[in-house]
């Protein structure tokens, strides 16, 4: 394998989120792999990543595209197929967008590290482009844009050797999309970084650590938190943001927003919070890991990821219903309930990244 010439792909590099933190273990793997993607914010990422050799495509230069690059969706097929692969003998690419879908030459392996297949293009369009979120014609114009970026994300799913999915839950929806089965190796979660701190007695606040997105549905953990009358602090950014702050606002609600926090500061707010709040449909969810890695439990919707990262009633509150009313209960409960921190830590470290780097390594010889 030593000899092997290995590219990695990923959709974008615009912080460091769960998907970059994948490509960060596999990028240890892999020192010397050139990384490419559509569009590279210059300091947003890991020096261990930004370290890497890397190509970006056209997309890069497009006029604010650092913060606007969802607007360029529709060149994201052309900027992706355009990338040469030519002198590799093995494409890894980590995809919940246009990732898996380069094109490889014949003698070359594509292994697609798969997040999701495209979310707004298949079953979320509402969430992202739906009349509330971008006005009623501009949603008309986009519903036909997202069916032809389907079809197409569909008709691109045999340029995949092999895909690998980050939970059972993906894996059905990689066999719903495109067709296809893939193995389950769940995301890295550095449980060496992120561990309780003994002296850090659990303040009578709340945590979500999120992107500000629609299907996040930070909405109802800010309508609990009015609800209950119990504060709740937001890391994070995302085209969420402003309506989000109106929801606290006329909910009277005690949120903070604070943006994207250094690791550490993250790492702190988890081992004082009563518990992690997880109200989306996660794909996996890092956040509940990590914050479980610190011993403290999280209050999650009982769907998706979350299902293989929570242990209802032992390390934290699996909700029933997407409702404000449902979240409200469960911080309610969380608040009065004794949860095991050290039992709590024992699950997560069954999701470290150890663990994760043995089980691809070994999908890759095969």
């Amino acid at each position: 394998m030593s000899a092997t010439r290995v590219a990695l792909v990923h959709d974008w590099l615009t912080g460091m989120r769960g998907g970059e933190k994948v490509l960060e273990a596999i990028a240890e793997l892999y020192p010397g792999a050139t990384i490419h993607t559509l569009l590279h914010v210059k300091g947003t990422v890991s020096t261990a990543l930004q370290q890497h050799p890397e190509r970006r495509s056209f997309v890069q230069w497009l006029p604010s595209a650092a913060q606007h690059y969802r607007r360029y969706l529709p060149f994201f097929p052309t900027a992706i197929e355009q990338f040469d692969f030519d002198p590799y003998d093995l494409v890894i690419s980590t995809s919940h967008c246009a990732a898996k879908s380069v094109v490889v030459p014949g003698r070359a392996r594509h292994i697609c590290y798969c997040h999701s297949p495209m979310r707004y293009a298949w079953d979320q369009f509402d969430s992202y482009f739906g009349p509330a979120q971008v006005g009623p014609g501009v949603s008309s114009l986009l519903r036909p844009v997202m069916a032809r970026l389907a079809r197409w994300d569909a008709a691109t799913a045999g340029r995949v050797d092999r895909y690998v999915a980050n939970s059972h839950y993906v894996a059905g929806r990689i066999r719903r999309y495109y067709n296809h089965g893939s193995d389950v190796v769940y995301p890295p979660v550095d449980t060496v970084f992120y561990r309780p701190d003994p002296a850090a007695e659990p303040e009578p606040s709340f945590l979500a650590v999120s992107a500000l997105v629609p299907y996040k549905r930070l909405d109802l953990a800010i309508g609990a938190a009015a609800r209950t009358k119990m504060p709740l602090t937001i890391v994070g950014r995302g085209p969420e943001e402003g309506r989000l702050r109106q929801v606290a606002d006329a909910t009277g609600a005690s949120v903070r927003f604070t943006g994207w926090l250094e690791d550490e500061e993250i790492r702190i707010l988890y081992q004082r919070c009563r518990a992690a709040v997880m109200p989306g449909v996660e794909d996996f969810g890092m956040v509940p890991v990590e914050a479980q890695a610190c011993g403290r439990p999280v209050i999650a919707l009982a769907e998706g990821g979350a299902l293989e990262s929570v242990v209802d009633g032992v390390t934290g509150i699996m909700v029933k219903e997407p409702t404000v009313e449902a979240f409200a209960n469960a911080m309610s409960d969380c608040s009065t309930r004794a949860f095991d921190s050290a039992a709590i830590r024992r699950h997560a470290e069954s999701f470290g990244k150890d663990r994760f780097k043995e089980q691809f390594t070994e999908l890759v010889a095969q």
